[in-house]
């Protein structure tokens, strides 16, 4: 018996076992007293209630007996640092990054060099008409025999990307600065700002760094550094037991780059 057919049956048991204890409908009405209070518009909501081996699991640990000792104490003091000391000593470094504070001098020449990337880009529309792109290499079938063929620096991997966003941008790239020939095709007949800010973490902006300086240049020219900062996961009230951890409101669960 599979692993997957014994999780099949051992789901299917618990479904079965909840059946059983509920005997009710998927979903039950619930009563008077756990009804919302009605709305302005006279509208009451009513939050329904399911059944399932979810609700068996929350039934049973709602029932399982409550050692006081266990949640009693603090949460362990190093989640409560913001910059730990292995981080500041990095950020310490003459060649760690720095931020660079915000002013209308820098914003300016930010929005003067996207606006002169988004017409470089207007100026490419129309690159490949009439015979040039009947002919263009890749409208033109290749035979190859079996086995393939080999690939020289003369004729090179061809490469053809569908998408001008982020991902095709960089695929493109890595495969240019390797020799390949690539064609990108994108619907989207200008670029423009659109949505929020994009976060590029340290290890992309490395790979970037090694497909092409001249795009890690620029996006750290444009960027704004936040690697003096700690990003990550905080909870907002308290939660655990000694044996698998305590958090107090506000300790970190989680620290990233």
């Amino acid at each position: 018996m599979t692993n997957r057919s014994t999780k099949r049956i051992a789901a299917t048991s618990l479904a079965l076992a909840a059946i059983s204890l509920h005997q009710s409908c998927a979903f039950v009405t619930p009563s008077s007293s756990s009804r919302v209070s009605p709305t302005k518009l006279n509208v009451v909501g009513e939050q329904a209630s399911s059944f399932g081996p979810a609700q068996v699991l929350r039934n049973l640990k709602e029932t399982l007996p409550q050692i006081q000792w266990l949640a009693d104490g603090d949460g362990s003091p190093s989640n409560k640092i913001d910059i730990p000391d292995h981080v500041a000593h990095v950020l310490a470094q003459p060649a760690a990054p720095k931020r660079e504070a915000e002013n209308e001098d820098r914003t300016e020449r930010i929005r003067v060099r996207a606006k002169q990337a988004a017409e470089d880009a207007m100026k490419l529309r129309g690159m490949l008409t009439g015979e040039d792109d009947v002919k263009a290499w890749w409208r033109s079938q290749r035979s190859l025999s079996e086995g393939g063929r080999t690939v020289t620096k003369e004729d090179p991997l061809t490469v053809l990307v569908a998408g001008g966003g982020l991902a095709g941008l960089v695929v493109a790239a890595a495969c240019h600065a390797k020799g390949m020939k690539v064609a990108l095709f994108e619907q989207a007949s200008s670029y423009a700002p659109y949505g929020g800010p994009i976060q590029v973490q340290s290890n992309a902006l490395r790979a970037l760094q090694q497909i092409n300086p001249k795009i890690y240049e620029e996006l750290v020219s444009a960027g704004t550094c936040t690697a003096d900062r700690v990003s990550g996961l905080k909870i907002g009230y308290r939660k655990g037991n000694k044996l698998a951890g305590l958090y107090d409101a506000g300790d970190w669960l989680l620290r990233v780059d």
